[in-house]
């Protein structure tokens, strides 16, 4: 018979409660055990002193005569200075998986795709106002010529004297009625 030091779950839905205890391996998960040998309450602040009980006599018994420990137990038992944990070592553990590559590549793919599509249209429209600006050169004479006779006839109608105007504007009314 095989014996192994691991938690068994009771508590109620969402509201987990664990003992630790020495079952054997072929027994179920909360089913029979052999002993309890502490509890652990993962709802408990990692620093409570509550959070894992453990009956640190009975627990070097057991591992005495051949119980294997879970990985979580083992934990629990390297924190009491117990039994030692080796480290491991898992370079590939933050590593995603293919899908989750799968999708980044995609993504990747899209936001090149976005940024030359935006970077031809910022070169349309450089060129676009390139092409305005030439045409705002040639038009940029005439346009200083209007302006010139514009100034020059406002001129001309501030030297009139002012009781002029309003006879020309009327005897022009006239010539349009006839």
């Amino acid at each position: 018979m095989a014996i192994a030091l691991r938690l068994s779950r009771g508590g109620a839905k969402k509201r987990p409660y664990y003992r630790i205890v020495a079952a054997d391996s072929r027994s179920p998960r909360d089913g029979k055990y052999l002993e309890q040998i502490g509890t652990y309450n993962p709802l408990l602040a990692k620093d409570d002193d509550n959070r894992v009980k453990l009956n640190e006599d009975r627990a070097r018994y057991w591992l005495g005569v051949g119980a294997q420990p879970s990985d979580r137990v083992l934990r629990f038992l390297d924190a009491a200075g117990i039994m030692e944990r080796e480290a491991r070592n898992n370079p590939q553990k933050a590593e995603p998986g293919e899908k989750a590559k799968e999708r980044a590549e995609e993504k990747a793919e899209k936001a090149k795709e976005a940024e030359e599509a935006a970077k031809a249209a910022t070169e349309e429209a450089a060129a676009e106002e390139a092409a305005t600006e030439e045409t705002a050169v040639e038009e940029a004479p005439a346009e200083e010529a209007a302006a010139e006779e514009a100034l020059a006839e406002e001129a001309a109608a501030e030297e009139a004297p002012a009781e002029e105007a309003p006879a020309e504007d009327s005897g022009e009314e006239e010539k349009a009625e006839g």
